[in-house]
C-alpha cells in the first residue's frame, strides 16, 4: 500500500571528507560522503549509522573498527546487546577521534526508573569508555510498567540538562505510547527508532513522529528481521523482492543498497548491521546514486503492514527483567 507520510522537521545536508565541523564535532565521515540530519534540538547526526544488534562481542570490536575506517561516523548499540564495551574498544582501535563519532545507545527495561536510569548511563559510559553520549534512548515502551518508563525518560531529561547526553529519544514507541509519554514529560524525543523496511513502514508512527518533530530512525532497515532465524516461519525476505531486485539491477547496486538509499531519500536515519567487512563497506556505498520518484513510489507500495519483530504492546516480563551487568 502507498501512504503519504510527512517528514519530521529536521534539516538535511551532505558532507564530504572536507566537511565543516558540526555542533562541536569534527567532520562526520572520511573517504566518502554521508548525509547528515539536524535533530529537533539542533544536534547534527549522520543519517547512516552502523548497528551491532546480535553482533557477538568477540566480533564487535573488529566490525566497529572496520566501519569507522570505511567512513561511518555513527555507531548504534544498546545495553541489552551486551557489546558496549567492545564498541568502545573498536572506536579506540580505529584511531578515529571520539569527537568525530556519534555514539548512540539504549537503556534496557530492567534499568527503568529515575535513579536506575541515571545509573544505567554510568554503566553505559563506563563500558564504552566515554564521558558523554550523543544520543541515549529508551529501548522499549514497556507497557506493563509504563510509570517506570516515564520515570526513566525523566532521568534522560536530567542527563540532557546536565550536558551528559546531547540528545534523548525512544525506541519502538507507537502513537499512543508517544502521546502518553509527551503528556507526562517536558522534552520531546529527538529520535524514535522503530522497525522500518519496505515490507513494514509504520506510516502512522512516522506521521506521529513528524507531527512532533521527532526523527524516525529505522532498525532492520534492509529487512533483516524478515529473514533472521528465530522470528517465526513463513516470512518473506525483502532482500529477495522482485521489485527491489529490478531497481537494484538498473543502478548496478545490491538490493540492500537500494533499501538504504530509499531510507535516506525519505530523510530517515538508518542503522544497518553486519560483521562482514565486505557488507559493511557495501552498506556505506549508497551516496553515488539517486532513486527516481517512480522507484521510490514502487518501494513504498511494498508495505504489507505486517510486523516481523516483537509487538511493543505485548508485555514480556521475563525478557524485560533481564539484568544488565555492571561491567
Amino acid at each position: 500500500m502507498t501512504v503519504d507520510t510527512p517528514v519530521a522537521n529536521v534539516g538535511r545536508h551532505l558532507t564530504g571528507n572536507t566537511g565543516t565541523p558540526q555542533t562541536g564535532r569534527g567532520p562526520n565521515n572520511v573517504g566518502g560522503m554521508n548525509q547528515e540530519l539536524v535533530l529537533n534540538n539542533g544536534v547534527t547526526m549522520p543519517a547512516l549509522g552502523f548497528g551491532v544488534f546480535q553482533s557477538p562481542p568477540e566480533e564487535t570490536s573488529a566490525a566497529v573498527e572496520t566501519a569507522l575506517k570505511v567512513g561511518y561516523r555513527h555507531i548504534d548499540t544498546a545495553a541489552a546487546y551486551g557489546n558496549e564495551r567492545q564498541v568502545g574498544e573498536g572506536l579506540r582501535r580505529s584511531g578515529v577521534d571520539r569527537d568525530d563519532v556519534f555514539i548512540e545507545t539504549k537503556v534496557w527495561v530492567s534499568d527503568y526508573g529515575y535513579d536506575e536510569t541515571l545509573h544505567a548511563f554510568e554503566k553505559a559510559t563506563r563500558k564504552l569508555g566515554v564521558d558523554t553520549l550523543d544520543l541515549l534512548i529508551l529501548h522499549q515502551p514497556a507497557v506493563d510498567r509504563f510509570d517506570r518508563t516515564v520515570a526513566a525518560y525523566q532521568a534522560l531529561e536530567t542527563l540532557l540538562a546536565d550536558g551528559r547526553v546531547r540528545a534523548i529519544g525512544v525506541s519502538n514507541f507507537m502513537r499512543h505510547h508517544l502521546t502518553d509519554l509527551l503528556a507526562r514529560t517536558s522534552v520531546v524525543p529527538a529520535v524514535n527508532q522503530i522497525e522500518l523496511h519496505p515490507y513494514f513502514a509504520q506510516p502512522d508512527v512516522q506521521k506521529t513522529d513528524a507531527e512532533h518533530g521527532i526523527l524516525t530512525q529505522a532498525w532492520s532497515p534492509i529487512g533483516g528481521i524478515t529473514f533472521y532465524p528465530g522470528y517465526g516461519d513463513h516470512r518473506r525476505s525483502v532482500l529477495e523482492d522482485e521489485t527491489i531486485a529490478a531497481i537494484a539491477a538498473g543502478h548496478h547496486k545490491s538490493p540492500a543498497q537500494v533499501m538504504l538509499r530509499w531510507q535516506l531519500q525519505h530523510d530517515r536515519s538508518a542503522i544497518p548491521k553486519s560483521t562482514n567487512p565486505g557488507r559493511i563497506a557495501e552498506n556505506f556505498d549508497v551516496f553515488d546514486f539517486t532513486l527516481t520518484d517512480t522507484e521510490m513510489a514502487g518501494i513504498d507500495a511494498l508495505d504489507t503492514g505486517v510486523r516481523s519483530g516483537p509487538d511493543p504492546d505485548v508485555a514480556r516480563p521475563a525478557f524485560f527483567d533481564r539484568v544488565i551487568p555492571e561491567d
